[in-house]
């Protein structure tokens, strides 16, 4: 076995293992925490609106 095979079993392996985090990301099973995760920035708007009213309730007080 010379380092050419052993170069072309890596990449082979390296391939395999892209290949299976692109299948585990893209999967089904995982569609409800990446929506979550997609939605993250608008989330913080929504905190940040709430954060600014309390802060004007409370300055009124």
């Amino acid at each position: 076995m010379d380092i050419n095979e052993l170069r072309g079993i890596h990449t082979l392996l390296v391939m395999a293992a892209f290949l299976g985090i692109v299948w585990w990301a893209y999967s089904a099973r995982r569609k409800k925490a990446n929506d979550e995760a997609a939605h993250l920035p608008f989330d913080d708007d929504e905190v940040e609106k709430r954060t600014l009213e309390q802060e004007k309730t409370e300055k009124k007080q």
